[in-house]
């Protein structure tokens, strides 16, 4: 696990692809270092995949909105698939009202569901003798 000295922003590696998140205390400035950072993380880690879960985001600005456009594009110059996930509806709302649409972000209704558009597939071992449905 590397945590950002400048943004702070644990990104996590499983695989080829990376596993981050945001928080509402990103200010722009922490916003950009998280980009750059995360930007590094992609080339060096060979990243095919980037998974950003906003579920702990109650609120969104257009720079940040602007950011998250802006971190997708250079993700996808650097041959990377970003999955933005877990936006709550207040977060649609406020972006819908200042007219800020999200193009090119591919979006999740949360983690597990970005994950499995980026291939991962939860895989559940079973005891022996178990049956599936007894764990639903």
């Amino acid at each position: 696990m590397s945590v950002g000295p400048q943004a702070g922003v644990p990104i996590l590696r499983l695989g080829d692809v990376l596993i981050t998140g945001l928080l509402n205390e990103l200010d722009d400035k922490a916003a950009l270092a998280f980009a750059d950072e995360l930007t590094e993380r992609i080339a060096a880690d060979a990243a095919r995949g980037v998974l950003i879960d906003i579920s702990r985001l109650e609120i969104i600005d257009s720079f940040v909105a602007r950011t998250l456009m802006e971190l997708t594009t250079m993700a996808r110059l650097l041959g990377a698939r970003v999955i933005v996930a877990g936006m709550r509806p207040p977060v649609a709302i406020t972006l819908a009202e200042l007219g800020l649409k999200l193009t090119g972000v591919e979006t999740a209704l949360n983690a597990e569901a970005g994950m499995a558009s980026l291939g991962w597939h939860q895989n559940l071992q079973l005891p022996e003798g178990a049956r599936r449905d007894d764990f639903r």
